[in-house]
């Protein structure tokens, strides 16, 4: 048996062909560093909303009401137009980074202490202003910008770490640090965040939390709700409820911080958090590898977990259409196929982590060759070739083509974006369905693609209209998307929320009985409905 890469240091891999497979095999190779990724974006949005939700009975802003918050609120708190020298300043807040939703808020408020935010929850809920609380405005389902012209509270000044245990790994952060700000402080001693998503750069801890984010890490170190020991929230009244436990073990009645984990600021605003931090791997390995059919995907993912066990930590998977959209975007940058003109219908990406690298590694390199040869005489490999990064740059190149999916379909039209729930064997159904759908109806200009996290099942179905935005193509998807997803008992929603997107299919994922509760406790929490109003509830 040998080594698919016995020199770390190796320019490329050696083959691993072998005579007793049927399938066939193909030299693999490595990839250039990785190259900087420009983040222009095309847009070829068009103003809208999905809610249809009329505006209702809440207040309208006042210069009072103004004159109140300036007053009692910490410097630099309120932006209005008069307080902004760019134009662009308050539309950023109005709009969603894809920009598909638009509000119209001419206040833009930016609390510095919980007690800020406790100040403008209470006056808000005296005059019945509408507020939307909002951190990075990373999210895909518009549940973060107005529908109409309500407050928006930013936590984005709300950005410091208090306290970390480095006994217990328990970092006590406030809800507005940017999650990579956060795993760069946590990396300097020797800890991680339990989540990474694409969107990191951007996105804060507390909208992370607000949405039960899911991610890349979740086959390892599972849910952003499971990781959350304690939470502090403030409720649409002003209260302040300190649940800031730092303890793994409180047996002492309700959980209540589980409440406002996706929630989406429908019962409160999240202020600060307690969130359990593994420490940092001091071996991480990627590799990428090239598969015939979704059959073949689903059965290395088995493989995976029998034979990397407690070093995987990521498993991921993208059609050819997907990883196409990658490589036209990032043309010229220096990040390309690794196996360069040879195409295949799928892949996958498989991360371990661990600590140590000599010992992970050659575990990696032994289920490389399994996957290519198979096992025993008569054993036939799944994969037709792979690649291993042989340094961090490649695993950056690797993980590029993985995570550039989103943006690079964004960027190539007008993208419609479904984030969903499916028992793995029916993953990959839907996006044939789709595509035969496109076809039938006759959308020659709209190309459908699959990816997403194996882990969790989840499947991350985008269509993108190269020919910009496509009403009749958005009614031949809606709501049939979500409604084959409930027709396999899946969920319309995996890790994306519900926002203004989705509230009018939400019945599809929940009984009515469970709605029923939910919109109890938004009674209960907020009666005046002046958090968040318009979404997740039809």
């Amino acid at each position: 048996v040998r080594s698919i890469c016995t020199d770390r240091r190796a320019s490329c891999l050696p083959s691993c062909s072998s005579s007793s497979s049927s399938k066939k095999k193909t030299r693999g190779t490595t990839l250039p560093p990785a190259a900087a990724f420009a983040s222009t974006r095309r847009s070829f949005a068009a103003k809208v909303s999905a809610s249809t939700a009329s505006r209702g009975d809440f207040a309208k802003l006042t210069s009072e009401d103004l004159d109140y918050l300036r007053k009692h609120l910490s410097e630099g708190s309120v932006q209005t137009p008069e307080e902004v020298s760019d134009e662009g300043e308050l539309s950023r807040y109005n709009c969603d980074w894809m920009g598909k939703w638009f509000g119209k808020t001419s206040c833009v408020l930016k609390p510095a202490t919980t007690e800020d935010v406790s100040t403008i929850l209470r006056y808000a809920n005296e005059r019945k202003l509408a507020v939307v609380p909002q951190g990075g405005n990373t999210g895909l389902v518009g549940g973060s910008v107005p529908v109409h012209d309500e407050l928006v509270l930013s936590l984005k000044r709300m950005n410091q770490v208090e306290k970390l245990d480095k006994i217990s790994g328990i970092v006590t952060v406030e809800a507005g640090m940017v999650l990579e700000n956060l795993d760069n402080y946590l990396a300097e001693h020797g800890f991680m965040v339990p989540l990474d998503l694409g969107a990191k750069g951007t996105c804060t801890i507390g909208g992370n939390a607000a949405t039960n984010a899911g991610g890349l890490r979740y086959l390892r170190y599972g849910s952003l709700r499971g990781n959350i020991l304690g939470m502090e929230v403030v409720l649409a009244d002003g209260t302040i409820i300190d649940s800031l436990s730092a303890l793994r073990k409180d047996n002492t009645g309700y959980a209540l911080p589980q409440l406002f984990i996706g929630a989406e600021g429908t019962l409160g605003v999240i202020t600060k958090l307690t969130l359990l931090v593994p420490p940092r791997p001091k071996s991480v390995n990627v590799t990428w590898f090239a598969l015939e059919s979704y059959e073949d995907v689903q059965k290395m993912f088995a493989l995976a977990r029998t034979k990397l066990g407690e070093i995987l930590s990521a498993v991921e998977f993208a059609d050819r259409s997907a990883v196409d959209f990658v490589l036209e975007r990032e043309a010229g940058t220096g990040i390309r196929d690794p196996f360069d003109d040879e195409k295949y219908p799928f892949y996958m990406l498989i991360e371990t982590s661990g600590s140590s690298e000599d010992h992970d590694t050659d575990k990696l390199e032994k289920f490389c060759e399994v996957a290519l040869e198979g096992e025993g005489e008569d054993g036939e490999g799944l994969v037709s070739n792979c690649v291993m990064a042989q340094d961090i740059a490649q695993s950056k190149g690797i993980w590029r083509l993985r995570e550039g999916i989103s943006d690079a379909m964004s960027t190539a039209g007008y993208v419609y974006k479904y984030d969903v729930s499916l028992p793995l064997p029916k993953m990959y159904e839907l996006v044939e369905a789709t595509r035969k759908r496109l076809d039938e109806q006759g959308f020659s200009n709209a190309r459908a693609a699959g990816y997403g996290h194996l882990g969790d099942a989840n499947l991350h179905l985008n269509v993108t209209s190269l020919t910009g935005r496509d009403d009749e193509l958005l009614k031949m998807l809606e709501p049939w998307v979500f409604e084959w997803v409930a027709s396999v008992k899946g969920s319309i929603s995996a890790e994306h929320g519900v926002g203004q997107c989705k509230p009018e299919y939400l019945h599809l994922s929940k009984s009515d009985s469970a709605i029923g509760m939910m919109k109890q406790l938004k009674a209960l929490f907020d009666p005046k409905g002046i958090l968040n109003p318009y979404k997740l509830f039809p």
